[in-house]
């Protein structure tokens, strides 16, 4: 039982020194500035800004008819013998196509997120898939990000030209 015991603290004091002799590595990233090298993210761009510019045309198209109602309708009250249910008609289909824009503008920017979410999120999941792979490469414990962190030495590595290396980006 001695013997045992005297093992047991022969490694546990071999396995505690073996520890603190590895060195701890660290790096880091500027991961905004890894997103805007990266080709992907140009294409992703160009494609949320043709979904923006298509419901933009939408939208403007909506509030030109309703500014054509809008004055069909003052005009119509103005009139000295304008008809009250007409009057009251009139107003009815600016209230509603007023509510048609409040509502496509909602749905638009629902719409814009989703896409951007769409468009991006494979940008980024590649970004990060080669942080990862460079990380594990160079024997990283943590990758911090860049504008993050308040101070990093020059003993952090900074991953930002082994990713490009790796996606393949100047």
């Amino acid at each position: 039982m001695r013997n045992f015991l005297k093992v047991i603290v022969f490694c546990s004091v071999l396995f505690t020194g073996s520890l603190s002799a590895q060195t701890l590595k660290f790096g880091h990233i500027d991961f905004q500035a890894l997103l805007q090298a990266m080709p992907e993210r140009e294409t992703a761009r160009v494609a949320l800004e043709k979904v923006q510019t298509t419901l933009e045309g939408q939208l403007a198209a909506m509030q030109k008819e309703y500014s054509e109602k809008g004055k069909e309708y003052v005009a119509l009250a103005q009139a000295k013998d304008a008809n009250e249910a007409l009057v009251k008609a009139k107003q009815d289909e600016v209230q509603s196509i007023q509510e048609r824009i409040q509502t496509f503008q909602q749905t638009a920017q629902e719409s814009l997120q989703k896409e951007e979410t769409k468009q991006f999120q494979p940008v980024i999941e590649k970004a990060r898939k080669a942080i990862t792979d460079v990380a594990k490469e160079q024997g990283l414990l943590y990758v911090f990000e860049v504008n993050g962190v308040l101070y990093h030495s020059d003993q952090s590595i900074d991953l930002l030209a082994f990713v490009k290396t790796k996606l393949v980006i100047k």
